[in-house]
């Protein structure tokens, strides 16, 4: 009996690149530029995982002679990834704000080493690739992965600091649609799913 690899449980890991970094092969390590989201990966993320919502608006016509909607249209449509992340570090928390690098200070005599974010984000919204990779549903040991060329995150994380809690920033990645997208459906990206290994060299 065949397994039902296309039941799929575990996270996703998440990394994010410049706009117009070239994606890894589906069956290669992420290159230098993909910078995972999590000073550990999945291991900084919440137990809620990593949700992936495709949401969409769509309106009808339901004529005065008809007692159901005769037609159907989409006004609006979107694509959202969101995590809680568990890492306070400032590479990491600067994804709330606005993706500033922080500022490093270095210790002196008598004076203590630091690192600064500023807390106000500005106007101007930084944008990013995406990259999610998690299980395939063709078999186990293959990858799955999002590519979501263009986007920005549009969270409004509201953290609590306490005692026996980690603290969490909620954050959220929205699509913008590709102006180069070679084809109409993957204005927001593509999903996808590897289903054979690579065939050896010189086969």
């Amino acid at each position: 009996m065949a397994q039902p690899y296309e039941i799929v449980a575990g996270p996703l890991t998440i990394w994010l690149a410049p706009v117009g970094t070239a994606y890894p092969l589906i069956d290669a390590d992420p290159a230098e530029a993909w910078k995972l989201m999590g000073t550990s990966g999945t291991r900084n993320y919440s137990n809620d995982g990593v949700s992936v919502q495709l949401s969409q608006t769509i309106g009808e016509a339901r004529p005065a002679g008809a007692l159901g909607p005769v037609k159907a249209w989409r006004t609006e449509e979107d694509a959202l990834f969101g995590v809680t992340l568990w890492d306070n570090s400032l590479e990491q928390y600067t994804h709330a704000l606005n993706g500033v690098e922080p500022k490093t200070v270095a210790a002196g005599v008598g004076t203590a080493g630091y690192k600064k974010l500023g807390l106000s984000r500005g106007q101007t919204v930084k944008t990013y690739a995406f990259l999610a990779r998690g299980a395939s549903p063709y078999a186990d040991d293959m990858i799955a992965q999002f590519e979501v060329p263009h986007c920005y995150q549009s969270g409004s994380p509201n953290s609590t600091w306490n005692k026996g809690v980690p603290v969490a920033l909620q954050l959220q990645w929205k699509a913008l649609e590709d102006l180069n997208a070679t084809s109409e459906d993957e204005r927001f990206g593509r999903l996808l799913a590897q289903h054979q290994a690579a065939l050896p060299e010189g086969g």
